[in-house]
């Protein structure tokens, strides 16, 4: 009846812009989560790329907890100790000298998208203001960040978008060739997109990126919002590649379920930010520098993380594969680390809909692409569990 209860005041008083599954989720620890039916589910959603830790990880919990205690909010007319520890340790384990902190993925996208602005209007002469993204990307929900969404169905019923936006087509470096000209002032892209179907670029792709934004003076900038945080295999996926981006943001794993987004800059580009040039009420607050403090250093700390990262995607791809062997309408597998994708030639909502009703939370996206995304600390027995799961939902379909 709660359920029932519950689902019923959603419908009434919360806004229909999510697709929602028939479930309320009331806990989790690691990477199991509860209903209010107290059913069991293996998540391998992780809140899309969040819970990187797995759920309530007990560093983040107490350092939340004892936070909470001591300051939750502060105005950022003044200092606060976890919001510059927090900064001082993503700058020390990157490739930026300087960090803006806010409250998600989007807001960081945004944030970035206006300091490509303001430093072409300052040091490109200022006839320089457009941002090449990638198709199929995803960049976030506001206006700004729609635009540089590479998806028609983002953008559908918000017309007219913002000027200054061309698209060009991921993991194809003539492309973005083609669309360079005067105007100019960056290329914006995930290294590896994760909405669009986790796609995953050749190997010399981004550092011919690189080249090119060096040879023509412009900037590159690389949404992490999914992909940092471990989810790769590495802090962030651009270590990958031996290149650096000169701005880069982050958001999702960083707080392991807490509100908070990060921008990161080299200095001669995040001087281009001044007093006044852009700010955020609740962006590095006490309470969420605490919480993503907590995770950052339990990652770098705990580098079997990164190991287990690895290890653990291969057993998981390497059991997909084995699935896909018996069933026709699985297309291909792609991933790295435990970022996977599963193209299938069917629609894939059913099957997650079946998954749940087995006790296994996995998602799609674009339609016919299985994703999983399971926390850092999963386990091989909890791999192989999800793989019966889904070997029984499979054989019912086929």
């Amino acid at each position: 009846m709660l359920t029932e209860e519950l689902l019923r005041d959603s419908k009434k008083y919360i806004m229909n812009t999510y697709n929602r599954f028939p479930i309320v989720i009331i806990k989790g620890r690691g990477a199991l989560v509860y209903d209010t039916d107290g059913k069991e589910y293996l998540d391998f959603v992780s809140g899309i790329a969040v819970c990187n830790l797995g759920h309530c990880h007990p560093k983040v919990t107490v350092a939340f907890q004892k936070q909470a205690q001591r300051l939750i909010h502060i105005s950022n007319l003044y200092h606060n100790e976890p919001q510059i520890k927090l900064a001082k340790l993503l700058v020390e384990n990157s490739f930026a000298d300087k960090v803006f902190f806010c409250n998600s993925g989007a807001e960081a996208n945004e944030a970035a998208i206006k300091l490509v602005r303001k430093y072409a209007k300052e040091k490109l002469n200022g006839s320089r203001y457009e941002i090449i993204t990638m198709e199929k990307s995803f960049h976030g929900r506001t206006m700004a960040t729609i635009t540089a969404t590479g998806q028609e169905k983002v953008q559908k019923g918000f017309e007219p978008l913002l000027p200054g936006f061309k698209y060009a087509s991921f993991n194809n470096i003539d492309a973005v060739k083609k669309a360079i000209n005067k105007k100019t002032a960056a290329v914006m892209l995930e290294p590896i997109q994760g909405e669009g179907g986790v796609n995953i670029p050749d190997n010399d792709y981004l550092k011919k990126l690189r080249r090119l934004c060096n040879d023509e003076g412009i900037l590159l900038v690389f949404d992490e919002v999914q992909t940092g945080m471990g989810r790769t295999g590495k802090l962030f996926a651009y270590e990958h590649y031996g290149i650096e981006p000169d701005i880069m943001t982050l958001a999702k794993g960083l707080g392991n379920g807490v509100a908070i987004g990060a921008i990161l800059a080299k200095d001669n580009v995040a001087e281009a930010f001044a007093p006044g040039s852009h700010a955020s009420t609740f962006g590095g607050n006490p309470l969420a520098c605490s919480a993503a403090k907590a995770a950052l250093e339990t990652i770098i700390e705990d580098g079997i993380l990164f190991e287990n990262c690895i290890r653990m995607g291969d057993y998981l791809t390497k059991g997909l594969k084995e699935l896909k062997k018996g069933s026709s309408f699985i297309k291909d597998l792609r991933g790295k680390g435990l970022l996977i994708g599963m193209e299938l030639n069917i629609d894939g909502k059913d099957i997650v809909m079946e998954c749940i009703k087995e006790g296994l939370l996995i998602s799609c996206t674009m339609d016919r692409i299985l994703r999983f995304l399971p926390p850092l600390i999963i386990t091989k027995e909890e791999i192989d569990s999800m793989l019966e799961i889904l070997y029984n939902v499979f054989k019912r379909i086929r």
